[in-house]
């Protein structure tokens, strides 16, 4: 991952509702999450989270594809562990291998969205 990449993927990261989203679509793995599903999940109205899912798509940290009529939107893996790697790169001076970060979702797994935990 270059630099640039990096840091537009931590600016769209770096605002709470898209954290949220960003969030709530890696706990829900490589089938994602219809629109309407994650609006309700997060309390958005759909203006607004139509706006910050664009956001994230303009990152490259989310896909969308079509299913009928629904848009569903998933975490873009291969970039959130680019992400990883960039950040943790020679991380105590070690080769870049001894500090992998890398998240591989099990892409068959029945995985429900797990319950909001308050902070």
């Amino acid at each position: 991952m270059e630099k640039n990449e990096a840091l537009a993927a931590l600016g769209a990261l770096a605002q709470e509702t898209r954290l949220d989203i960003y969030r709530l679509l890696v706990q829900a793995g490589p089938a994602g999450v219809a629109a309407g599903r994650i609006g309700e999940e997060l309390g958005l109205p759909p203006a607004t989270l139509a706006f910050h899912l664009k956001e994230l798509k303009i990152a490259g940290l989310i896909g969308c594809t079509r299913n009928g009529r629904s848009l569903i939107y998933a975490a873009e893996y291969n970039v959130m562990n680019a992400l990883l790697l960039f950040l943790t790169e020679n991380c105590c001076g070690r080769p870049a291998s001894q500090c992998l970060a890398v998240c591989q979702p099990c892409a068959d797994a029945d995985l429900a969205i797990p319950k909001r935990r308050s902070v």
